[in-house]
């Protein structure tokens, strides 16, 4: 095994990614994703904790934000805090092909739909407290995240459609269109 080629774990997603789409994630082993990664099993144990595991490596983002959100100048309001840390995520997202192949493999395979709904649970409790830190009251944080965490997903499927896509643009055109709709409540 070629140990000393660079970005094992970049590869140890790829990997996953082609075999789960080219033979499906309930037939795909950890055995096959290091071998076609040109990595050992043991490898694949250091960076995942299983096979589940390997296309959700997006800890990355949640350090992201909390530190992106402590940055934030004092005073600034819940959301608008959430959508200044979320500006950075394109600096730590995968590539726009691999997001779409990605989702696809996420949709059609129960298992991955479960661990994506965990991280996304463990990506809010850490938006919350990172907002809490910050002196937001509990309900504001909770709610705001909710509402942030919507833009996000809005903006990020419509960046990772589009190759051209500026993400603040989409970001704040998603802030835009759920102000819109919150104000038409009456």
């Amino acid at each position: 095994m070629a140990r000393w080629e660079g970005n094992a774990r970049g590869r140890l997603e790829q990997a996953a990614l082609d075999l789960f789409t080219e033979q499906g994630y309930d037939r795909t082993t950890v055995a096959q994703i290091a071998r076609r990664a040109n990595l050992t099993e043991r490898s694949f144990y250091r960076w995942f904790s299983d096979k589940r595991e390997v296309l959700f490596g997006d800890d990355e983002l949640v350090s992201r934000f909390t530190a992106e959100i402590a940055a934030v100048p004092a005073g600034t309001g819940a959301l608008p805090t959430l959508l200044a840390a979320f500006a950075s995520a394109p600096e730590v997202f995968r590539p726009r092909a691999f997001l779409r192949e990605r989702a696809a493999v996420v949709a059609a395979n129960p298992p991955l739909r479960e661990r994506e709904l965990i991280k996304a649970t463990n990506l809010s409790a850490a938006l919350v407290s990172a907002l809490a830190e910050r002196g937001c009251d509990p309900q504001t944080a909770r709610l705001a995240t909710d509402v942030g965490l919507a833009v996000l997903r809005l903006a990020s499927a419509r960046w990772v459609a589009d190759e051209n896509a500026d993400f603040r643009r989409l970001l704040a055109e998603g802030a835009t269109d759920l102000l819109t709709i919150a104000s038409d409540v009456g």
